[in-house]
Order: C-alpha cells, then structure tokens, then sequence
C-alpha cells in the first residue's frame, strides 16, 4: 500500500479542529476524543451535483423558484406549456396549471409563493402570473412584453425583471410590489438569455447572455435603482441558470459553440470561481437555491426530466474511520 508521505511530501496532520485556512487538496485527521474514531477531511472548494428525482412532464425554456428541497418547476416547452410541479428534496409532484402556458418565461420566489413573468407563445407575452402553493393568479402586466429575460426576488410580492428580447436585446429593468410593475434603471449591456438571482427587487445580480456582440460573461450587480459592474465569468455563456443572492450566486449549465455545457460558476459578491461540473451538460434549464452552496437544477433541452443537487457545504468533506 502507498504511503501518503511517499505520495505528497507531507504526512497527514493530525488536528483537534479544522484549520482556520485551507486550499484544495489538503487533507487532516480531526481527532474525535469522545470515541476511538477519527475524521479524515478533504478540503474542496469545487462542491459537488449528484442526481435527484426526475421531472414528471420533461422540458426546456422553463423557470424555476424555491430551494434546493423546495422547489418549484413552471412552464417551458412541453406538450402542455402551463404544467406546474413542487419539489420536496427527493421527487416532484404536479400543481395547479398556469393560466397562459408559455416558454423562455422568468420566474422568482419559493415553492409557495411564486411568480412567473414575461415568455413567449406564439408571440412575446407580458403577462404576469402569481402562486400560492396551489394555483395560479393574474397579476399585473409587464410594461414590455419580452421573452428569454432573467428573475430574482424572494416572493411574488417583490420581484425584479431584467434583460430579455422584443425584436431585439433589451436592457431594461421593471420592479413588482404586487400587483403592478414600475420601471428600474436600465442595465448597462443590453441582453437575451441570461441569469440572474438575488433575494429581492433591491438586490440583484445579473450575468452571461447573448448581446449585440456575441456571448457574455459579463456581471452587474443591482442595488434598487441603479446597475454597476461585478466581476467577469470565467466562460462566456448563454441559456444558463442561476441560484443564490447578488453576493453568493451560482451559474450552471448552458451552450457555448454548440456544445451543452456543464459547467458551474461560484461568485462571492466580487469575482467568480469554478465548482464542480454537473452530472449532465445542458442548456435552457431552471434552478432554484438561496446561496451559491445549495442549489437545483432541472429540466432542459431537449426535453430532459432530470435533476441535479449542488452542495458544498465549508468545502470540507468528512470520511468516517
């Protein structure tokens, strides 16, 4: 058998906590002294997908709300593009119908408190739409109808629209108290099927995209009234899915030069790093999750039913001996 001082150098220390700093790679015994056992701990700050219950109708062009073990899957193309379903962690199961079935739609909020703006059918749509847990309502209209726009927000009662496509890219932001929807000031870089998250309609972070120039990597952060510039993505990409606040986000999947993407982006309010690869590339998916350390990700082109569970919870992960 291999000796690890052999292989790194180094012998693995032995410790009575985990270590104030630690990189990639690194690797300690935690003593335990209520029991003859000890903890050996791998530090990685790339997190981990691993595989959860699969979509009862599959679909891409979708949006998403909730957790990643309270989520909500809603609309995109399917051969009913209104099918809402919850998911509890382990599996999926139906809700209640949206009034107007659409694709390439935005969404925000939790699994019970939801809402769903803007799409396409046969036409860009500006109609709103909010969830209470059990069926859906007619909110207040969008000022511009568009499609392949970006949510964030933490209810369907504070909400923030951005980006999206009329005839063409559009930078413009609109906020939602409610009932009705105002304008916001416009993003710097005028944009189509980005991501976005934050927790609410003052707090918003907005990444990737197709523009006039091609893909994006670029970020903005949005503070209520005004967009400035965040860090840059390590990939330019395009029909991606996001998760988490404008200071912990998550950007997963997507396509890029006519490949299904796998990749994953972690962003701390400042610069974006790499996480662990998905399980399965692709693009036109939804997520959901509250921090760029627990999210889900669903659905898909082409009609993919699978999900997919991101943690990385203090980069440590613990093997009992």
């Amino acid at each position: 058998m291999s000796d690890f001082k052999k292989l790194r150098g180094i012998s693995i220390q032995s410790l009575n906590s985990n270590p104030d700093t630690a990189v990639d790679g690194d690797v300690w015994y935690v003593n335990n002294t209520n029991t003859t056992s000890v903890n050996l701990r791998l530090y990685s700050s790339l997190g981990s997908w691993t595989a959860g219950g699969a979509l009862g109708t599959a679909r891409g062009g979708l949006a998403g709300a909730g957790t990643n073990t309270a989520a909500l899957a809603f609309g995109g193309f399917s051969p009913n593009g209104a099918c809402t379903e919850s998911y509890n962690g382990t599996s999926w199961t139906a809700g209640g119908a949206m009034v107007q079935g659409r694709r390439y739609l935005a969404g925000d909020g939790t699994n019970t408190s939801a809402l769903a703006f803007g799409g396409n059918t046969t036409a860009n749509v500006a109609c709103t739409e909010s969830y209470n847990g059990s069926a859906w309502t007619a909110g207040g209209a969008m000022a511009t109808a568009r499609r392949s726009l970006a949510g964030a927000g933490a209810s369907n009662t504070a909400a923030l629209g951005f980006g999206g496509y009329t005839t063409a890219n559009v930078a413009c932001t609109e906020s939602y108290n409610g009932s009705a929807w105002t304008a916001g000031g416009a993003m710097a870089t005028a944009r189509r099927q980005l991501a976005g998250a934050g927790a609410s309609n003052t707090a918003a972070l907005a990444f990737g995209g197709s523009g006039a120039a091609g893909y994006l990597r670029c970020t903005e952060s949005y503070n209520g009234s005004t967009w400035t510039a965040g860090g840059a993505m390590g990939q330019i990409i395009r029909v991606h899915a996001g998760a988490g606040t404008n200071t912990s986000a998550l950007s997963f999947g997507g396509f890029v030069g006519g490949n299904f993407k796998a990749n994953t982006e972690s962003y701390n309010g400042t610069s974006w790093t790499a996480g662990g690869a998905m399980v399965q590339g692709r693009r036109y998916l939804a997520g959901a999750g509250a921090s760029n350390t627990a999210a889900l990700a669903f659905g898909g082109s082409d009609s993919r039913t699978s999900t997919e569970s991101y943690s990385n919870i203090n980069g440590f992960s613990n093997f009992q001996l």
